[in-house]
C-alpha cells in the first residue's frame, strides 16, 4: 500500500514539473527546455538566474508553484521515509523474534544448506512437524525459506559462531547439505567438536569424500546421485513396491507413515514377547522390524520375539498409532 503510494505522489510530481514547464514556457514565451529549466531551479530552490525577465504574472506563478511543490515533495519524502524506517523495523523485529525462536530451540535439527538436496530435507522436516533451524547466507535461498516459514540463520555455516548460534549444542542432529565436499566435512570436523553426542549426516559429491566425512565424524553419509540411481532402476524394476515405499515417506497421498520408536528402560514392554506386548492389538500398526545393538537386525520378528531395553522397532502406522506405541515404550522425546 506505501508503495503505490509513493508511485502515485511521484506521478503527481512529474505531472506537476510538466505542467509548470509548460507554464513558464507560456508565460515567458520560451522555449520548453528553458521553461523545464525554469522550473527545477524554483522547486529546488539552488537560486541560479532566471532565463528571462520576470513579469508579475510569472512572480505569482512561481510562488504558487513553490508553496504547492514544496508541500508536494515533503509529503513525498516523508512517505519514502516512512516506508523505509517502517521496512528496516519489520526486519529487525522479524529477525529478533527469530533469533529469539531459535534459543529456545533443544532437541532440534540443524540443516546446513538449502540447495536442491536442502530444500527437499526441510519439505520433510515440515510434514513431520520436526523442529528445525537452516543456516545458508545465499539470498534468493533465503526468499524460499521466508515463503516456507523456516527458521534460519542467514549465515556461513562453516563458522564455529555461527553453528553456535544455530544451537548445535543443545540439538539432537545436523544434516550437511553444502555445495561442496571440503565445506561438508569441515562442517562434520566441527559438529563433532562441539557436540560428540550429535548424529550428523552430510551428503558428498566425490565418492573420495566419504571416507573422509566418516573419518570427521559423521554417523551417515549420502550420495543424492548414488540414492537418484538406485531409485530410478527401483521404479523400472519394481514401480509398485517402489509406489508404496514413496508414498510412505511422502504422506501426501496416504495416511501410513514410517517410524522408528525406541524401547526406553521404564518402559512396560521390557522383557514382554511380542506377541504378550499386543502391539497391534493395542496400538493397530505393524512391526517390520526390531534392531538390537549395533549390528544385529531382526526382520519381521517372530511373535515369541522378546522385547528388550534400547530395542528399536521399525514400525507402519499412522500418527496417532505410532504416537500411541511410544507412549508405551516411553519413547516420548
Amino acid at each position: 500500500m506505501k508503495i503505490k503510494k509513493i508511485v502515485i505522489w511521484a506521478l503527481l510530481m512529474i505531472i506537476l514539473i510538466f505542467g509548470a514547464s509548460l507554464g513558464y514556457m507560456v508565460i515567458l514565451d520560451i522555449p520548453f527546455i528553458e521553461g523545464l529549466y525554469m522550473t527545477i531551479i524554483t522547486v529546488s530552490t539552488v537560486g541560479y538566474s532566471e532565463v528571462a525577465e520576470m513579469t508579475p504574472l510569472a512572480m505569482w506563478f512561481s510562488i504558487i508553484f513553490i508553496l504547492v511543490s514544496l508541500g508536494m515533495v515533503g509529503y513525498l519524502a516523508k512517505v519514502v521515509f516512512d516506508f523505509i524506517g517502517e521496512a528496516n523495523f519489520n526486519l529487525t523485529w522479524r529477525k529478533r523474534k527469530m533469533e529469539k525462536k531459535i534459543e529456545n530451540l533443544s532437541n532440534h535439527i540443524i540443516i546446513c544448506g538449502a540447495g536442491e538436496t536442502g530444500i527437499n530435507v526441510i519439505k520433510q522436516m515440515i510434514k513431520r512437524n520436526v523442529d528445525f533451524v537452516v543456516v545458508d547466507h545465499d539470498q534468493k535461498t533465503i526468499e524460499q525459506l521466508n515463503e516456507l516459514d523456516c527458521l534460519y540463520i542467514f549465515d556461513d555455516a562453516t563458522k564455529e559462531d555461527v553453528l553456535v548460534q544455530a544451537g548445535l549444542e543443545k540439538a539432537k542432529g545436523i544434516i550437511t547439505t553444502l555445495s561442496t565436499d571440503a565445506d561438508n566435512v569441515f562442517v562434520v570436523l566441527t559438529a563433532r567438536q562441539l557436540n560428540k553426542d550429535i548424529h550428523i549426516i552430510s551428503r558428498f559429491h566425490e565418492k573420495s569424500a566419504e571416507k573422509k566425512l566418516s573419518l570427521a565424524g559423521a554417523n551417515q553419509t549420502v550420495s543424492p546421485d548414488e540414492i537418484g540411481g538406485k531409485k530410478m532402476a527401483a521404479l523400472m524394476i519394481s514401480p509398485h513396491v517402489q509406489f508404496f515405499v514413496d508414498n510412505i515417506i511422502d504422506t501426501k497421498n496416504m495416511s501410513i507413515d514410517m517410524e522408528e520408536v525406541v524401547i526406553n528402560e521404564t518402559s512396560e514392554l521390557i522383557d514382554k514377547k511380542l506377541r504378550d506386548a499386543k502391539i497391534s492389538e493395542k496400538a493397530g500398526l505393524i512391526v517390520l522390524a526390531i534392531r538390537r545393538n549395533e549390528d544385529e537386525f531382526i526382520f519381521n520378528p517372530k511373535a515369541d520375539e522378546i522385547l528388550k531395553v534400547l530395542d528399536n522397532m521399525i514400525v507402519v502406522g499412522s500418527e496417532e498409532q505410532i504416537q500411541k506405541l511410544k507412549v508405551m515404550a516411553n519413547d516420548l522425546d
